[in-house]
């Protein structure tokens, strides 16, 4: 008998010490991956004067090629393989997310659970590829169209540089899917708060210099640091805030043994849409500055107007950037978020919520309380991506502090570090296991 216990002793000691091992391994996984990824954002794309091409993208950086830029970790900049990034990716998976309310067909598979989450996942590969392949072509067009930025400009360069972009952003969206399965985190916003992070130390010394020079006072530079910090803490307690909404399932009896009745929560979130409002505002609001920087001011007034209208700090812009981050809040919640379908699903397992009668009168309930929760996210989100834009227009602060690019790193942070802690937990419950195990056989 003791021989069996040190046996199992030993046993114990062996797993824990692979589990270690496993989480180390996904960790430099994780991190040799990103490695990877920026590697690639180093690479120039065949056939462009990098000269030219600076130039030309200081000239319209102010508009949505600098939001791309940030996204890319400055792939956009460089021109690299990676320019395009991992957003035609997240373009595709929002279209099927869109396309899953509307075609009963794609409703039906996204019900079918594992099998049909498979085939969503496969259209969402092939939109990929059709998004990618439009938007190289358009880059390669647009670079050709710009002064002496294309060393051989013809069709040679056109397909070339499709076919990179394009295996790029697949090479990408399959490193985020590696990511996924074989390390710590989400593979796509690791991707992408990976390109936000390494700008952040040329933003830092941009703002340091400016201090430096005597262009920012050290009050403002301490204010921006005590904003930052704020802003961060009540990112955290806002995406960790949840509405719980009591469920209760009545008694059950499964053959001769009646089991008593249970109960659990429905957490409801309250940033259901996440970052994509901003993004999302942002990338609309931008659309006149790129236009502007790609066609000039000559012959072209209206769109010269409604850039310096729709400049950052403009009252035109906040208003307008405000008012967009409120509808997709309310309009992204609604598509993944479906109360009717939550309600269907309580009343098949014998779930209700106590005082509301269930099917309909529950959905009812959940989408006023939904409805609700989603006002003070709407401003939550509204607050944090406004007041950076106040700062920036102030004093000039890089645009790397705008609240969308602090709404995703702290947003990525939070689940990598949960996912970590989970691995651990999930360790150290498998070992208390062990030891109950190892003290019965003791006994």
């Amino acid at each position: 008998m003791a021989s069996a216990a040190e046996q199992l002793a030993s046993n114990l000691n062996f797993s824990a010490f692979a589990k270690a091992e496993e989480l180390k391994k996904r960790i430099w996984f994780t991190l040799g991956a990103l490695l990877v990824y920026r590697l690639g954002t180093y690479i120039p794309l065949p056939g462009i004067n990098p000269q030219a091409f600076a130039q030309a993208f200081n000239s319209a950086q102010s508009g949505i090629l600098g939001m791309f830029n940030m996204f890319a970790g400055g792939a956009v900049q460089r021109m690299a393989i990676f320019a395009l990034g991992i957003m035609p990716y997240i373009s595709a998976s929002i279209i099927m997310q869109l396309m899953t309310t509307v075609v009963p067909s794609l409703e039906a598979l996204k019900k079918d659970g594992e099998r049909g989450r498979k085939v969503i996942n496969q259209y969402t590969r092939y939109a990929t590829v059709i998004l990618a392949t439009f938007q190289a072509y358009g880059i390669a067009v647009g670079l050709e169209g710009a002064t002496n930025v294309v060393t051989d400009p013809g069709w040679f360069f056109r397909i070339s540089t499709v076919i990179t972009l394009l295996g790029g952003t697949m090479f990408m969206m399959w490193l985020g899917e590696q990511i996924t399965s074989r390390g710590i985190g989400n593979g796509i916003s690791l991707i992408i708060f990976a390109g936000i992070v390494a700008g952040l130390p040329r933003a830092v010394a941009s703002t340091l210099t400016l201090s430096a020079q005597g262009n920012l006072s050290g009050w403002i530079l301490l204010a921006i640091v005590v904003l930052a910090v704020v802003v961060i803490g009540v990112i955290v307690f806002m995406e960790r805030a949840q509405r719980r909404l009591l469920i209760q399932y009545p008694k059950r009896q499964m053959g001769n043994r009646m089991f008593e009745g249970n109960s659990s929560f429905l957490p409801l979130k309250l940033n259901t849409a996440g970052v994509i409002p901003p993004i999302f505002a942002s990338s609309l609001l931008l659309v006149p500055a790129t236009i502007s920087g790609f066609a000039g001011t000559s012959g072209n007034e209206w769109v010269t107007t409604i850039t310096a209208l729709l400049g950052h700090g403009q009252p035109l812009y906040m208003v307008a950037y405000a008012a967009m981050i409120v509808f997709f809040c309310f309009f992204y919640t609604a598509i993944v978020f479906n109360p009717t379908e939550t309600a269907d699903n309580l009343k098949k397992h014998g779930g209700f919520i106590p005082g509301i009668r269930p099917g309909e009168r529950t959905a009812q309930y959940i989408d006023y309380v939904l409805t609700r929760i989603t006002v003070v996210g709407a401003i939550y989100i509204t607050l944090v991506c406004l007041l950076p834009e106040f700062l920036i227009s102030a004093t000039g602060v890089p645009f790397y502090f705008g609240g969308t690019s602090l709404l995703i790193v702290v947003s990525v942070t939070m689940d990598t570090v949960s996912q970590i802690q989970g691995h651990l937990l999930a360790h150290q419950y498998e070992g208390l296991v062990k030891k109950a195990k190892l003290r019965g056989k003791r006994k």
